[in-house]
């Protein structure tokens, strides 16, 4: 039977403790790792509030004259901060396949509270740890994101160690390739569409996510998220109010030997009657190892009869091909 809906787990029975609870979390985290890599979080614990703000401050950062939003402009050479305008990524690149911009705006936010010390400033560390890029409007936009950011942080260390329970390991096997992470915070835009758009272009086209694991909120406005099958066909991934989308990415797909599978998505374009009308926000939080981290097949998944499939490679080394993939030359 087709799959027509991606799973939703209530992750609050893990987070509270109970015995029970945690393996049938665990359990059904496992399910939807191994099927399509995605499944809808509750019970995360995030305070709505918090999550209103963030979205808010976004949409209003969108809202601007685009000679305000250009004030925070992504440098150039590839630095991952500050904002790309329209149509400024390709993120079927990644992928090794051609195809025109992505119908989408959007900025990039790293790591925040970083501290000082060669790992994160010497030659080896390269923009990892770069300073954010701040925009004068809306106020409090700094404030209100640095907070976002340390609670998704925390959210994806829970997560992790869901996984790590899910995986036969240690709960806190994988903390110490994450200790000093540099995840991501994305704010993304795909504005109303008054023309027609080119042939094979999306509004995101279809890619996998580089890291660990992705936290995705977003509004439900028509032309939105989809998620490939292992079956090989397309799944409408729904956001309700006050949950979380969570993807499996890359580096997961690594670890596990293709346990767990690193699920291809995209954000489809809108109905062509409704698309002058149809504008979508979304945050998202793309939660990345350490960039030293040795990425390469966890003990528990791979035997004689399960033999590696990847040689190691590091954190670094993964992110580096990927990102300079997709930026459009403009």
């Amino acid at each position: 039977m087709k799959m027509t809906s991606i799973p939703v787990i209530d992750i609050a029975p893990f987070l509270e403790g109970t015995p029970e609870g945690r393996e049938k979390v665990a359990a059904d985290i496992r399910k939807a790792g191994e099927e399509i890599g995605f499944f809808v979080i509750r019970g995360h614990g995030v305070d709505q509030a918090m999550i209103d703000a963030t979205y808010d401050a976004g949409s209003s950062f969108f809202r601007l004259p685009v000679e305000d939003k250009l004030t925070i402009r992504q440098p150039p050479g590839n630095i991952p901060r500050g904002y790309t305008p329209f149509k400024g990524e390709t993120l079927a690149a990644s992928l090794g396949k051609a195809a025109p911009g992505d119908l989408k705006e959007m900025i990039d936010i790293g790591p925040v509270d970083v501290p000082g010390g060669e790992y994160y400033s010497g030659p080896e560390a390269g923009y990892y740890f770069y300073q954010n890029l701040w925009p004068e409007k809306p106020a409090g936009f700094q404030t209100v994101m640095e907070a976002y950011y340390r609670r998704m942080n925390r959210l994806a260390n829970d997560l992790m160690a869901i996984f790590a329970h899910a995986l036969d390991l240690p709960e806190n096997f994988f903390f110490d390739k994450l200790d000093k992470n540099i995840s991501a915070l994305r704010l993304i835009c795909y504005p109303e569409q008054s023309e027609a758009p080119e042939p094979g272009q999306l509004r995101s086209g279809a890619h996998t996510d580089y890291g660990t694991l992705t936290i995705l909120m977003a509004d439900k406005a028509a032309g939105g998220l989809q998620a490939l099958h292992r079956d090989g066909y397309w799944v409408d991934v729904m956001v309700e109010p006050g949950t979380y989308v969570v993807n499996i990415g890359d580096i997961m797909q690594i670890w596990t030997n293709d346990r767990w599978v690193s699920t291809l998505h995209r954000v489809v374009n809108p109905p062509r009657e409704v698309a002058d009308t149809a504008r979508r926000h979304s945050v998202v939080f793309f939660h990345q190892p350490n960039y030293d981290s040795l990425i390469e097949a966890l003990p528990s998944c791979f035997d004689a009869q399960h033999p590696r499939k990847y040689e190691a490679i590091t954190y670094k080394e993964h992110w580096n091909y990927k990102w300079n993939a997709t930026k459009a030359k403009m």
